[in-house]
């Protein structure tokens, strides 16, 4: 697994250039099905924990949950573990998190998705 360095900018600075990931997956989901993927453990010495970096099929509308089962919206409002559409998470791993699991729905027809993952700190 690669460790999450941003590239720099000709003054630089940090921009969001990323190298391209050597652990990355892709799942197509189908309508209210969930699907999940297993989150890989950083294998970096001193970089224990994962950043997650997601790209979704544009125009589409998936849930996500950590260590939960995704859930899309179904009229009122109520708590839940799904968020929409995220940009890039930190999953934590320690001795009480050995494994975690992404779970993804969609009420889409289909929805192709993908997950980069980085070891961070």
């Amino acid at each position: 697994m690669r460790k999450f360095i941003m590239t720099r900018d000709i003054n630089g600075y940090n921009g969001f250039g990323l190298p391209f990931a050597s652990n990355m997956k892709q799942i197509k989901l189908t309508q209210d099905v969930e699907q999940t993927i297993t989150v890989p453990k950083s294998n970096v010495a001193g970089y224990p924990n994962v950043l997650a970096v997601f790209s979704f099929e544009p125009g589409s509308m998936v849930w996500v949950a950590l260590n939960q089962t995704a859930t899309a919206p179904s009229g009122a409002a109520v708590d839940t573990y799904s968020e929409a559409l995220p940009a890039a998470r930190l999953i934590e791993f320690n001795a009480a998190t050995e494994n975690n699991t992404l779970s993804f729905i969609t009420k889409d027809t289909s929805a192709e998705i993908g997950v980069a993952f980085y070891a961070v700190q």
